[in-house]
């Protein structure tokens, strides 16, 4: 290590893990490029975030020890499949799903109580995630819970630092979507489907590898149901403690698309993502090396006063390049798109389908440990 051996925080303390946000709020203003074992060099600053954003060549995201496409990847291979993946979000393709997502988002809501008890994350956020991420691949409904349990798993596992039990995980994962491979390579007509159709791209004039396209499908799926039900669990939470903006958004849904993205600015749905220092360079005066570990610490960028005055507050008319929610630079999420239209589609049927959601007094929001984002148990009382 470059700088210093000092340990300035532990990410996993559970004065941390119980609030991460606020956690991070301290030590951004104490300690804004952090080391720790757990994570190496956090970074908590805006400035610093975009900086190591904008510049992939002194920050690289090669930073998996398995092939990982292209979340780790670097140019030019990332260009080569980003160049694949991205009409799989534009305006066309989002066109053609849009009515299974807005179906999918309104069937799920309509399983609330008339007038009742409901934890948000288990029976909206996670069943969402799930319906429409199978849909949207073109999966059965079969896999619902096993996906579901393998989540839950693989957080645990990633909390504990467990590499074996991630080292499992990841071939569990793999075994489910190779299975969806050979399913379709069995049938004489396979379905027009997100993943038959990513079975037949090629990149630099070749088919994609299983590999390849097992890992691009992974980081799809597992990124979709941590983040879609993360976002639901926060954006119900926040409708429920704010009554106000509760009544706002049914006078004037208009606005429900900027206010979801504020919401999960403020509560961040994915807390981190890596990268890896390529040559010596200084950070916020911290000085790292070549080949060490950076932390971005989404939930504490984007949180940043000296960005978003007054952050912890749900305002409307800021700077929408200034919320990293989907990242930014190169590696911006290509997902962004359909993200946005799932979170519009099950709010907007949410505000249309109930009078009032509340929060229960004696059964307060348990919030998520990292590496998750938003909460694990969100006990709400809907009234329909």
């Amino acid at each position: 290590m470059s700088d210093t051996c000092q340990i300035d925080w532990d990410p996993r303390a559970p004065d941390v893990q119980d609030d991460q946000l606020h956690a991070y709020d301290a030590l951004r203003g104490r300690c804004p490029v952090a080391f720790s074992d757990y994570l190496q060099w956090s970074l908590l600053r805006h400035a610093d975030v975009v900086r190591v954003l904008n510049d992939h060549a002194t920050f690289s995201n090669a930073a998996s020890r398995h092939l990982s496409v292209p979340n780790a990847m670097d140019p030019p291979d990332h260009t080569r499949f980003r160049r694949i993946i991205e009409p799989y979000f534009n305006a066309a393709a989002m066109a053609e799903f849009a009515p299974r997502c807005r179906a999918i988002a309104e069937g799920v809501v309509n399983r609330l109580p008339h007038d009742g008890p409901v934890e948000a994350m288990a029976e909206m956020g996670q069943n969402f995630a799930l319906e429409i991420q199978c849909a949207f691949m073109g999966w059965p409904t079969s896999l619902h819970e096993p996906l579901r349990d393998w989540v839950k798993r693989q957080q645990a596992a990633t909390l504990a630092g467990d590499r074996e039990a991630l080292g499992e995980l990841a071939l569990e994962f793999d075994g489910v979507i190779r299975e969806r491979l050979t399913v379709r390579r069995a049938l004489a007509t396979p379905p027009d489907d997100v993943t038959t159709r990513l079975m037949n791209e090629t990149v630099d004039g070749r088919p994609l590898t299983d590999a390849e396209l097992v890992s691009l499908m992974r980081n799809w799926t597992v990124g979709e149901l941590g983040t879609i039900s993360a976002s639901i669990g926060s954006l119900m939470q926040f409708l429920a403690a704010n009554s106000g903006w509760q009544q706002r958004l049914r006078d004037e849904p208009d606005i429900l698309p900027e206010v979801i993205d504020e919401i999960l600015r403020l509560d961040a749905p994915l807390m981190s993502n890596r990268r890896v220092a390529t040559c010596p360079v200084d950070v916020g005066g911290r000085s790292i090396a070549e080949g060490e570990r950076l932390t971005i610490l989404w939930g504490a960028a984007n949180r940043d006063p000296d960005v978003f005055e007054d952050p912890d507050t749900v305002r409307l008319g800021r700077d929408p390049e200034s919320n990293l929610l989907y990242g930014a630079g190169i590696h911006v999420c290509p997902g962004a798109p359909l993200a946005r239209m799932e979170l519009l589609d099950f709010m907007q049927a949410l505000i249309n389908a109930t009078r009032r959601i509340r929060t229960i007094p004696d059964e307060p929001a348990v919030r998520a440990c990292y590496p998750a984002g938003g909460y694990a148990r969100v006990p709400l009382h809907i009234c329909r």
